[in-house]
């Protein structure tokens, strides 16, 4: 246990190194170049940070209409994509047909998407189907390989006793994976977030945090531009650190469940 705390100190130790260092290199680029509309100041981007950002109400509504679009996004893709996924696990010949489906998905202009789809729908709506598209063929090959991976002792077992495809997947296969697919779905809903503030940017979605970029990009507010990614980044890292918990949570309890 000591070991582990040690262990764990350095490595808190090591990442602030690593963002003491980004901080430096920054600072150190603003007084070469010295052009703040090519890098601002870090001091003016901290200070627009709580000015514009933290202690501003259009900022929150900005960033929870962001979040709570990626949410939905990831939530389709997942529930879609867990269902075709079992169907996949459960037939070969479900997955053979999908195939072709999931590459053609991940092959995708999101640009070019992003533009048709602002002829037929909106700017609210148009980033959330290509953050939801993009997403959806990564859950997709996840949650297979998961379910495909799966003991072929607990597959006979499964046949043996004759347990329903619906009971089997429900009750056997899903909870088997959670552990394994946890960390990862803070990495997608991190990704799913920076997808939809880039398409919220293409899209010039109103009240948003890529709208929020791209006016401070036509206004030349680089540091209200940085601040915002830089909060950006947080948001990401913040799901990902906790589902990553989340992970390690689930698996000690499901440890302690098979050992009973």
């Amino acid at each position: 246990m000591k070991k582990f705390f040690t262990e764990r100190k350095l490595n808190i130790l090591i990442s602030v190194s690593a963002v003491a260092v980004m901080i430096l290199v920054w600072v150190i680029a603003y007084y070469c170049i010295k052009n703040d509309y090519i890098i601002p100041s870090f001091k003016d981007t901290v200070a627009s940070m709580w000015r514009d950002c933290l202690i501003s109400g259009p900022f929150w509504r900005a960033f929870g209409n962001t979040v709570l679009r990626t949410l939905l996004a990831f939530a389709v893709s997942f529930i879609i994509a867990a269902a075709l996924a079992c169907l996949g696990a459960l037939s070969k010949k479900a997955a053979a047909f999908i195939a072709p489906f999931m590459v053609f998905f991940r092959t995708l202009p999101t640009l070019a998407v992003i533009l048709v789809l602002l002829i037929w729908t909106n700017p609210r709506v148009a980033p959330v189907i290509v953050t939801a598209l993009v997403l959806f063929p990564m859950i997709y090959a996840r949650l297979y390989a998961a379910l495909d991976g799966i003991d072929g002792g607990i597959r006979q077992m499964v046949k043996v006793y004759k347990i329903s495809k619906r009971e089997s997947v429900f009750k056997i296969y899903l909870p088997l994976i959670t552990p394994e697919v946890l960390p990862q779905t803070g990495a997608d809903i991190s990704l799913g977030l920076k997808v939809m503030i880039s398409a919220e940017v293409l899209a010039s979605t109103f009240q948003s945090l890529g709208g929020m970029m791209q006016e401070s990009r036509l206004f030349l507010e680089m540091p209200r531009f940085a601040a915002l990614t830089i909060l950006a980044v947080i948001a990401g890292l913040v799901v990902d650190i906790a589902f990553s918990q989340l992970a390690r949570i689930t698996y000690k309890w499901s440890r302690k469940e098979g050992a009973r």
